[in-house]
């Protein structure tokens, strides 16, 4: 039984504990939140025995190890490492964090302490891209990846009327890319690598973040297009394209169904039976690593998690989006070369 702390009492953090309850080898024993009063309320209403409002005091309890954070992208790293120096697993919502630099020292301290850091990305965990992985040569040599994510902002309405939330706030690292981009590139680094070139465009808000953007990417023989969006909704899906057929997949974030178009006219439904609860295939990884005394994901690694950041990187210095954790990693960098 792994013992787990929480860092985020949001609606992300009770998804994850509704899958958790579906989970073996899962226990629920902490509950950090700044708000001391939140915490406890959360606890209670979890079953969680024990509440934090220092964040110091809950990475060293001896109540749990490991720890989920869905705290917002910006603190991220700082959490993440905090608990492992005191040795912590850390299961982290996407994106992993701020920045390649900021991944680049969460990797490092994961290493240095022996402890598991995985990045919460479930797309790639899914029965459903399973199915897309294993179908992936009967469509031939692909030529196009084309991954579609619009979701209209319950918070963009606020946003018009003259309030800023955290969804589009830069001081939180947020915006259309970081959210909702990543869930798309993600899939595409993990079937096809790191891309040769990319070409990056947005549409900046003035609060600093991006409200929709798209992404394209370079390989040989093949093209990728990433499209996303806050401030719009889309109703198409995604699709990987072959010489031979296609794969069109209903939601890149989450397929829930997949199917297969041949050239010769023929279709077939590739569709995997799949738990609603998306988020517990995340965890049973998460889970079946430490089982395995393992302390790196095959699937969500270290690398990949790296490779996707850069790509969201390169598209950030594109589009002109920079985020406070930019410059605060680049004073770190700029110190650590005078030394």
């Amino acid at each position: 039984m792994i013992r787990f702390g929480i860092i985020g009492t949001n609606w992300i953090t009770e998804a994850f504990l509704k899958a958790a309850a579906l989970t073996e080898g899962f226990e629920l024993t902490s509950v950090y939140s700044r708000s001391e009063d939140k915490a406890r309320s959360f606890a209670a209403q979890w079953g969680a025995a024990h509440s934090y409002s220092d964040l110091e005091a809950f990475a060293a309890s001896p109540h749990l190890d490991a720890v989920y954070i869905a705290s917002p992208t910006s603190l991220h790293a700082e959490q993440a490492m905090l608990c492992m120096r005191h040795g912590k697993h850390v299961l982290c919502e996407k994106p992993l964090a701020s920045n390649a630099h900021e991944i680049e020292a969460m990797v490092a301290t994961s290493q240095a302490h022996g402890v598991l850091l995985m990045e919460a990305l479930k797309t790639t965990l899914l029965p459903n891209f399973e199915a897309i992985r294993e179908n992936l040569p009967r469509i031939g040599k692909v030529r196009r990846y084309v991954a579609n994510y619009g979701q209209y902002s319950s918070r963009y309405d606020a946003y018009k009327q003259g309030t800023v939330l955290n969804a589009f706030d830069p001081a939180f690292s947020n915006g259309s890319l970081m959210d909702l981009g990543v869930y798309g590139v993600y899939p595409l680094i993990t079937l096809f690598g790191p891309p040769q070139k990319v070409l990056a465009t947005g549409v900046l808000l003035e609060s600093g973040v991006d409200g929709e953007g798209s992404v394209l990417m370079t390989y040989p023989g093949m093209e990728a297009v990433v499209m996303h969006a806050k401030i719009t909704n889309s109703s198409l899906p995604s699709e990987i394209q072959g010489e031979d057929g296609s794969l069109v997949i209903d939601k890149i974030s989450q397929p829930g169904r997949v199917e297969l178009y041949l050239r010769d006219g023929s279709r077939e439904d590739l569709t995997r039976p799949q738990d609603e609860q998306t988020m517990v295939y995340e965890l049973r990884e998460f889970l079946g690593i430490l089982e395995r005394g393992e302390r790196e994901s095959s699937v969500n690694s270290h690398l990949r998690s790296l490779q996707t950041m850069q790509v969201l990187d390169e598209a950030r210095r594109q589009i002109g989006l920079v985020f406070p954790a930019d410059l605060k990693a680049a004073a770190a960098s700029s110190s650590e070369g005078t030394r």
